[in-house]
C-alpha cells in the first residue's frame, strides 16, 4: 500500500517538529520542511529517536522560487502529494503607534501571505489525490489580544481565507481544516520580537501586565506540550471526516468560544481588558 505524502512548514522545531515526528510514526511519508536546513538536527534527532525517517527538505514559505522548487521536488520524488501541513510562522509584539507599518507588513508576510503561497502551490497536487490541507492558526485566529494586532490580523486573515477556501475546495475533492491552540509550551514565545518597541513608553506599564498574564499562561504546568498538539493534528489527518475547525485543547476551546458565542463583542473586551490593566 502507497505511504501518504504529507509536506509540513516550520519544522525545526515546535509544534511543526513534533507533528513530523508524529505523522512519521503513524505511516505518512513526511517532507520536513524549514527556511534553514542547518537549525534540523533537534528535529533529525527527534526523528532519529523515534525510528522514523524524514525527507528534509529547505523551504522559505516567502519566497517564491524555493516554494516553486519544494513542490518540484514533491512532484518529481513522490508524484502525489496527499496532504499539507501549513504551520510555518513567527510572532510579534507591539503595538501600532511605535512600529512602522512596514513591521506589520513583515508579520503579515510571514503568517498569511506565506500560507496562502504555499496553499496555491499545493492545491494542484491535493486536487489530484483527493487530499487535505490543515493549517495551524492560533486562539489569536479568533480572539484579538492586546499587543499582538499584527500577528492577530495575519492570524484573522488565515482563518478568513481557509474559511472562504473551505467550500470551494470541496467541490474538487480537497478537505481544509484549521487546527487552533492555545497556550503552548514551544520556543514560539521566546522567539517573539517587537517587545522592545514597547518598553519605556506610555504603553509600558500595560506591555508589563500583558506579559506577566502571558508567562502564566504559557508555562509548563498549564501550558500544552507540542506533542500534545500533534496528537490531535494526526488525528485530524487520519479522520474520515474531519472537521473544519478544531481547538487542540479543552482550554483553547473555551478561549473561542467567547469569541463564537459574542455577537456584539463585549464579552471578548471584558476578558482581555484586564490582561493590560492588571486589575
Amino acid at each position: 500500500m502507497t505511504q501518504s505524502i504529507l509536506l509540513i512548514t516550520g519544522t525545526s522545531s515546535g509544534i511543526g517538529l513534533a507533528s513530523a515526528v508524529a505523522a512519521a510514526r503513524a505511516g505518512f511519508t513526511v517532507v520536513a520542511t524549514m527556511r534553514d536546513l542547518n537549525r534540523a538536527d533537534a528535529l533529525r534527532a527527534a526523528a532519529d529517536s523515534a525510528g522514523v525517517s524524514l525527507d528534509f527538505q529547505p523551504l522559505d514559505v516567502t519566497d517564491p522560487a524555493s516554494v516553486a522548487a519544494c513542490f518540484a521536488h514533491v512532484e518529481s520524488t513522490y508524484g502525489r502529494l496527499d496532504a499539507l501541513l501549513n504551520n510555518a510562522g513567527a510572532g510579534h509584539l507591539g503595538t501600532i503607534e511605535l512600529e512602522s507599518v512596514e513591521d506589520v507588513r513583515g508579520v503579515m508576510e510571514v503568517n498569511f501571505f506565506g500560507v496562502v503561497a504555499v496553499t496555491k502551490a499545493a492545491l494542484p497536487l491535493l486536487r489530484a489525490s483527493g487530499g487535505r490541507i490543515l493549517t495551524v492558526t492560533s486562539v489569536g485566529g479568533v480572539v484579538g489580544q492586546p499587543f499582538n494586532e499584527a500577528y492577530c490580523a495575519a492570524k484573522f486573515a488565515v482563518e478568513g481565507f481557509m474559511e472562504s477556501l473551505t467550500p470551494v475546495a470541496a467541490t474538487v475533492g480537497v478537505h481544509v481544516s484549521v487546527i487552533e491552540p492555545g497556550a503552548v509550551t514551544t520556543e514560539f514565545v521566546a522567539n517573539v520580537g517587537g517587545r522592545r518597541s514597547v518598553e519605556g513608553t506610555p504603553y509600558d506599564g500595560a506591555l508589563r501586565a500583558y506579559l506577566e498574564r502571558t508567562a502564566a499562561a504559557f508555562d509548563p504546568a498549564a501550558a500544552q506540550t507540542p506533542d500534545g498538539v500533534a496528537d490531535v493534528i494526526v488525528e485530524v489527518l487520519t479522520s474520515e471526516n474531519p472537521p473544519a475547525r478544531v481547538q487542540t485543547s479543552e482550554a483553547a476551546q473555551r478561549f473561542a468560544g467567547v469569541k463564537l458565542a459574542d455577537l456584539d463583542g463585549a464579552h471578548v473586551q471584558a476578558v482581555t481588558r484586564h490582561w493590560v490593566t492588571g486589575a
